[in-house]
């Protein structure tokens, strides 16, 4: 009967921090949903609030244009960022999810402006502390 009523104050406490656990403002920072479109209002409205979090600290970028392709980490892609913060793209802006499962999801952006489209395929994984940005190649 002891085993029971212990068995019993556990569960009970298990259900009940993580009814807490799920009620936490900063688990919405966790899912897929956030980290691209924190991604998308960083690159296509210059909304710079939260883009560093959603970066895998290995994230890399890979920009080709024409023959000429161009890397950038982390750290250059969050300094761009903050330096064109609230610059408007001249774009309409989509995505589509191309692959998800629980540990990892491929998104296409699509930035289509006047003149040219910019695509973007976002590679995002599943990580202890939530859904990161590990991967973006770019082309137009």
């Amino acid at each position: 009967m002891k085993t029971l009523k212990s068995l019993t104050a556990a569960v009970l406490l298990f259900v009940s921090i993580s009814a807490f656990a799920a009620d936490e403002p900063g688990n919405e920072k966790m899912n897929m949903n956030y980290a691209l479109k924190t991604y998308i209002q960083a690159v296509a409205n210059g909304q710079v609030n939260g883009f560093a979090d959603v970066l895998d600290r290995d994230v890399k970028f890979t920009v080709t244009g024409g023959k000429k392709v161009i890397n950038y980490n982390k750290s250059e892609m969050v300094t761009f960022a903050k330096q064109n913060q609230n610059m408007q793209q001249n774009c309409s802006t989509d995505y589509n999810v191309v692959e998800l499962n629980d540990a990892q999801a491929l998104v296409k952006v699509t930035m289509k402006y006047p003149d040219f489209t910019k695509v973007n395929f976002v590679s995002l994984a599943n990580t202890t502390e939530g859904w990161k940005i590990t991967n973006v190649t770019s082309s137009f």
